[in-house]
């Protein structure tokens, strides 16, 4: 991108993604970069130490791209983190705060599983520096978890919630929906049990059949999209009436329990992404910048060892930026100021406003002079009107 054809005048702030990419076992319907861990079932302490210096070696390498900002959040995902000791979290992010500055609320978020929960495992995150933690529950019905490969079963998924509230102020609970052979009356019971845990914040998932999985090679029967689409309805009339308000196209949370980190994602700000195929997008004040880097763990560790963690670095080109925005922020149930999209892009609302005024006249969006929202129907057709802005 030409020095001057981009201007921001603020850069947004800033988040940093970790990616620790082992689990227990690659699930059929994943796509994520994950692999399985082959040492009983456990993580090597060799290759767990050698990942974390890899992790602060790709860190020391991207440190002239952030200098001086402040990091608002962290999130660790996989993978399942929670595979990593606790004494191995402590360790990567005492070393990150030496690094670089955290904002003194800064959000850590940590993923976890069921299956890798053992008692006061949770308790140890939390003293290592944790602030949140994402349980990827999927369901409480225990035939419905075998179907999607899970290592837990329903009671080992409670006990872990138990655990985690006792320790955390506030955490996330992930649950899937339109799985092989589940009724809405199944549904129901899984958001039941959900509730009566109390979770502070839900995110919710379609199952869909990614390319390159074990359900694409064997595809298993799923509800209708009808019935689909009652489910959802049925997750967000329930939630909502426990207190958690939708303010995501999949998340769900009490007030004052809205995650940081994603929403930062979605209103177009920046991150840094280290470990394996993790990605960033980094402003400065003329260009925009995303990088990948290489995604097989142990090819990730010998690049960043060596010095060169990066697989692809590009300027993300001008006439992207508005797609690449409104990707984002129209997630978003409340929408955003009109005054971001210029503070995040350098481009003026009059370059979308054609694509703008199509959405509003199809009752998809609502446009005022401060702010852009979708509507219900823009909420339920999210992919048709994320596309008028290609």
């Amino acid at each position: 991108m030409r020095p001057g054809l981009l201007q921001l005048a603020s850069l947004p702030p800033l988040s940093l993604y970790i990616h620790l990419p082992w689990c227990l076992k690659k699930c059929p319907y994943c796509d994520f970069n994950s692999h399985e861990v082959h040492n009983n079932g456990s993580l090597d302490v060799d290759l767990e130490s050698r990942y974390i210096e890899s992790l602060l070696a790709d860190l020391n390498q991207s440190l002239p791209l952030i200098w001086g900002r402040t990091v608002h959040s962290i999130f660790i995902g996989g993978g399942t983190p929670s595979l990593f000791s606790p004494a191995a979290i402590d360790s990567l992010l005492s070393q990150i705060r030496a690094r670089v500055k955290l904002s003194a609320d800064c959000e850590i978020t940590l993923e976890a599983n069921p299956g890798t929960f053992e008692k006061d495992r949770f308790k140890a995150f939390r003293a290592a520096g944790v602030t949140r933690l994402s349980i990827g529950v999927q369901s409480f019905n225990d035939a419905h978890l075998k179907v999607l490969g899970r290592v837990h079963n329903s009671a080992q998924a409670i006990a872990a919630v138990h655990e985690a509230a006792q320790c955390f102020e506030t955490f996330n609970l992930d649950l899937m929906y339109a799985l092989p052979g589940q009724s809405i009356a199944d549904l129901e019971r899984d958001l039941q049990t959900a509730l009566s845990l109390s979770p502070p914040h839900v995110s919710i998932y379609h199952l869909t059949i990614e390319p390159n999985t074990y359900f694409a090679k064997f595809p298993p029967k799923v509800p209708e999209d009808d019935t689909a689409y009652a489910m959802l309805d049925v997750m967000s009339e329930k939630l909502a009436d426990a207190g958690l308000n939708r303010y995501e196209v999949s998340a769900f949370a009490k007030h004052d329990h809205r995650c940081k980190h994603n929403l930062n994602y979605w209103q177009f700000g920046d991150y840094l992404g280290i470990g394996a195929g993790a990605h960033s997008k980094i402003s400065f004040a003329h260009r925009l910048v995303r990088q990948s880097r290489y995604r097989e763990p142990q090819l990730y560790m010998q690049k960043a060892l060596s010095g060169n963690a990066v697989a692809q670095d590009d300027d993300i080109k001008h006439k992207e930026l508005a797609f690449e925005f409104m990707l984002n922020a129209l997630r978003l149930k409340d929408g955003f100021d009109t005054s971001l999209f210029y503070e995040r892009t350098g481009l003026l609302l009059s370059s979308i406003q054609p694509a703008l005024t199509l959405a509003v006249d199809k009752k998809l969006l609502i446009q005022t002079p401060k702010s852009i929202k979708p509507t219900e129907r823009g909420f339920d057709f999210l992919s048709d009107l994320q596309e008028m802005f290609l």
